[in-house]
């Protein structure tokens, strides 16, 4: 047998009006409330350097900078912090806003931009109408936080790095292994971590201008 409100149609309307009342005050807080995105996002910003002007006299070097490599686990957006020689986490809230090659390039060409050694730096492709003295390669090993032998929190930045004439069978000017003296970080300010790692790359910068002949 039927209730009777189903036998009242003006009972059965407002049984209906005040149930989607109660719904339009109450539907707010039956879906869940929106969550602020806690995901940051850095660039590698190395220390300010002097506005080069336009291109040197004939007499400074002309540079060739060629791609930044580097290994397959630095490629991704999420920040690394290394734990052990073989161990590393991926930062789910702390991104890199650019591919940390292009950071890496843009931080070495604006510091041998710099060097009044230089009169102009060329990125690959290289063009064919302009001559080179030297070419750079960097195949970086290591850019992240690093937990140190002591147990102690650090920015680590390694790569190789090549220098050598730009012709046909040139010489190889320098070839070695770089390294960045570790720096403190504290584990949790990752645009420290960032800042740390670009001072790094300037170093590296600073290394590759010290091993430039005169010309």
């Amino acid at each position: 047998m039927k209730p009777s409100f189903f036998k009242n149609p003006r009972l059965l309307a407002a049984l209906l009006f005040a149930g989607l009342a109660l719904l339009g005050q109450t539907g707010c807080s039956l879906l869940p409330a929106p969550q602020a995105d806690p995901t940051h996002y850095y660039v590698l910003a190395g220390p300010a350097f002097a506005d080069p002007g336009p291109a040197r006299a004939e007499g400074a070097l002309r540079v060739g900078l060629r791609r930044i490599e580097v290994v397959p686990y630095l490629g991704g957006k999420a920040m690394i912090v290394r734990n052990s020689a073989n161990e590393i986490t991926y930062q789910d809230y702390a991104r890199w806003a650019e591919p940390p090659a292009s950071g890496i390039e843009r931080i070495v060409t604006a510091r041998l931009q710099s060097s009044p050694k230089i009169g102009r730096v060329y990125l690959q492709p290289f063009p064919f109408d302009e001559k080179r003295d030297y070419d750079v390669a960097v195949s970086v090993l290591r850019c992240e936080g690093e937990r140190t032998p002591d147990g102690k929190l650090a920015a680590g930045f390694a790569c190789t790095v090549e220098l050598t004439e730009a012709k046909p069978g040139g010489a190889v000017v320098m070839r070695k292994t770089f390294t960045a003296p570790a720096a403190a970080w504290d584990g949790k300010d990752f645009g420290k971590l960032a800042q740390l790692l670009g001072d790094a790359v300037a170093a590296l910068g600073e290394e590759i201008i010290g091993a430039l002949p005169a010309k």
